[in-house]
């Protein structure tokens, strides 16, 4: 790529920040516009029926808004999807019932396709909101509320691409479904549910039965077996640790790498008669199986230890997990 000028790298900077400078005062003049019809359209939205949903609908860049808008109502709380115009009147319209609310965007509020809509719409008596900048519009006339979409300038030279305009919808959708976020008390255990493959939802939802070994991948050994025979589980089983029992089956301790390590410094000619119980940690750190994973591994960093012991509500032995395990998902 040629080197710019430095008069280039100027005013290619200069346009940027223009662009920018346009966008933030669309943003803002929204923020100063914001008056009873978003109000009224919080109201319709909250008061739709029990299987209500919000349909949004637009044509061209209103659409792409459209889109982003339904997939934020829908994540933070607020069942939404988007209905294309245009497959409405081949068919669509039919997924629309009395109980959802319509939100209709469109700059100048005459949009041939969405207008297309209204008598079904009406017809079936489905509450409307208009994000337009033409409150006298005919998307207007027929709708319950209103929300102004006018922006003072586009950022394209040229005054017809939109951008500040849609930048500014794109804000107005975000705050409609932040406030009914709020006043739904929709909360980060909410958020999670419904996002079950991103990190917030691992921290909040997985728990430590999710990850643990079970049954036959648990490597376990009796107090009275010698060290060499624990250093043959450990290798097998590749946790780095064993689970220690005495003759009844109830755990009493645990055998690390680290353990070993020490045991070799002091008796490296004699593992073949060292009883695992003179070497075990006889205190395992232990946690519930129901405990999130997170906590799972804080505990572990927080004592500098690779394992844990998991138990049930009766405090039965039930499984091990492991750093890596929680490691492997990301946490």
């Amino acid at each position: 790529m040629n080197e710019l000028s430095t008069i280039d790298r100027e005013l290619i900077q200069e346009l940027g920040k223009r662009v920018l400078r346009v966008e933030v005062a669309a943003v803002q003049a929204m923020e100063n516009s914001l008056d009873e019809g978003f109000l009224r359209a919080v109201c319709l939205i909250e008061h739709r029926g029990t299987n209500g949903r919000v349909v949004i609908t637009g044509m061209g860049k209103s659409g792409h808004i459209g889109r982003k808008i339904a997939a934020t109502m829908s994540s933070t709380g607020t069942p939404a999807y988007f209905m294309h115009p245009a497959e409405g009147r081949h068919g669509d319209l039919g997924m629309i019932t009395r109980h959802d609310v319509v939100i209709a965007i469109s700059n100048s509020g005459e949009t041939e396709e969405l207008l297309g809509i209204l008598p079904t719409l009406e017809s079936i008596q489905v509450p409307m909101i208009a994000m337009t900048a033409k409150p006298d519009s005919t998307l207007a006339r027929h709708s319950l509320a209103i929300l102004n979409i006018a922006v003072p300038a586009e950022a394209c030279p040229l005054g017809l691409a939109p951008t500040a305009s849609t930048t500014a919808t794109l804000a107005l959708g975000d705050a409609l479904s932040v406030v009914l976020q709020e006043r739904m008390n929709f909360k980060k255990e909410d958020f999670a549910l419904y996002h079950p493959a991103g990190m917030l939802g691992k921290r909040l939802l997985l728990k430590v039965k999710d990850l643990m070994h079970l049954g036959d991948t648990v490597p376990y050994v009796r107090e009275e077996d010698m060290m060499m025979n624990a250093l043959v589980e450990m290798s097998s089983k590749k946790m780095g640790m064993t689970l220690v029992q005495d003759r009844n089956g109830v755990l009493t301790g645990v055998l690390t790498d680290g353990d070993v390590r020490r045991a070799v410094m002091d008796h490296a000619n004699h593992l073949q008669v060292i009883p695992v119980k003179e070497v075990m940690s006889s205190s395992p750190k232990r946690i519930y199986q129901h405990a999130l994973a997170v906590d799972a591994l804080r505990l572990m960093e927080d004592d500098k230890i690779s394992a844990l012991v998991v138990e049930n509500d009766n405090n039965d032995v039930v499984g091990v997990i492991h750093i890596h395990d929680l490691l492997a998902q990301g946490l």
